[in-house]
């Protein structure tokens, strides 16, 4: 929102993926410098003829699934490996799973917390483009909501059922009893 992003780089191989390096995330800039070194150990000249090196590029959000920016995708076969590369490649867009094309939709919510009475409001507004699920190429979206602390479930709740739409509307509040203390040592909404 603020015109920046945190972001970070996964590294691996294809078409394997076994091995993942990440990257420290940088806090709000759209200039990072990482300045990092990974090592994929053990993997013979032969078969590195056959991999893709990708750096896919994501913006951390603690509240929510991270956003992939971008990805740059190096297939081995095409570089001499015998020397020191250092070079600018533009960022692809991302296609296929948890890219663009796999895009689930937006979600708009708000929340508001009174620490003197120890309530949090959660209101789920509407949600929009979301993912078709049926044959007719609609879906029956409802939200569910879940109150978490330290990764155990404490409440959950769930909004109606909005029939036959991809842009459902739901304008429905729910309040949680949250004493300020459970606050301040990281209860959450997932």
């Amino acid at each position: 929102m603020g015109g920046t992003s945190d972001p970070y780089v996964k590294v691996y191989l294809l078409p394997d993926k076994k091995k993942k390096f990440e990257t420290k995330v940088h806090r709000k800039t759209l200039n990072p410098v990482f300045n990092e070194t990974f090592v994929f150990k053990g993997v013979p000249y032969a078969d590195a003829m056959n991999k893709t090196l990708v750096f896919a590029i994501f913006d951390f959000d603690r509240f929510s699934k991270h956003d992939q920016i971008g990805e740059v995708k190096v297939a081995l076969c095409q570089i001499d490996l015998a020397q020191t590369i250092e070079e600018w490649r533009e960022l692809q867009s991302v296609e296929g799973e948890g890219g663009q094309d796999n895009k689930l939709g937006d979600i708009c919510f708000s929340l508001r917390y009174v620490p003197t009475a120890g309530k949090l409001t959660v209101v789920i507004l509407e949600a929009k483009n979301l993912k078709k699920m049926d044959v007719g190429g609609l879906s029956d979206p409802y939200v569910k909501i879940a109150l978490m602390q330290n990764g155990k479930r404490l409440k959950k709740k769930k909004t109606s059922i909005k029939k036959c739409t991809l842009n459902p509307y739901y304008n429905e509040s729910f309040t949680f009893e949250v004493p300020f203390e459970q606050i301040q040592v990281g209860g959450n909404v997932n």
